[in-house]
């Protein structure tokens, strides 16, 4: 009887090498979606955010800001914001650019400017809201561009 050394065949180490392979590629897949996934989950919260300082603002002055200067900047400078959110890079799916969130004052009554859109892109459907150009107002958020 021939005594067989004790070890592992250079077939079943190459097996185990291709399922290692295979099972770090797909990790890497899952962790990219989810890191795109994440990117739009902020985006959200950051015009939910900006929406509620500018409720705030809108409750002080009666009037949102101007799309012009000081716009936005006036959340901060009215201490409603400790800084303007900037929207996370790289832009996912359609999005182009680096997908900034774009403020505009809209519509006045009697003088009082009373409305405001934040437009901005989603890369993929999240919470309830389909991907692409979506735009926030003070009736809520996440009205999309069809």
């Amino acid at each position: 009887m021939k005594n067989r050394s004790k070890g592992f065949t250079l077939i079943e180490l190459l097996v185990v090498i291709a399922i290692i392979g295979i099972l770090s590629t797909l990790s890497v897949v899952a962790l990219n979606s989810a890191r795109a996934r994440a990117r739009d989950a902020k985006r959200i919260s950051d015009i939910r955010q900006i929406q509620t300082a500018l409720e705030m603002f809108y409750s002080a002055n009666n009037k949102y800001p101007t799309s012009t200067t000081p716009g936005l900047e006036a959340l901060v400078s009215d201490g409603l914001l400790t800084a303007i959110p900037k929207a996370p890079v790289p832009a996912d799916g359609d999005c182009a650019g680096d997908n900034p969130y774009v403020y505009a004052m809209t519509g006045t009554s009697g003088g009082a400017d009373n409305a405001y859109t934040l437009t901005y892109c989603l890369g993929s459907g999240t919470g309830g809201l389909k991907k692409g150009q979506q735009v926030a107002s003070p009736l809520g958020i996440g009205n999309n561009f069809e």
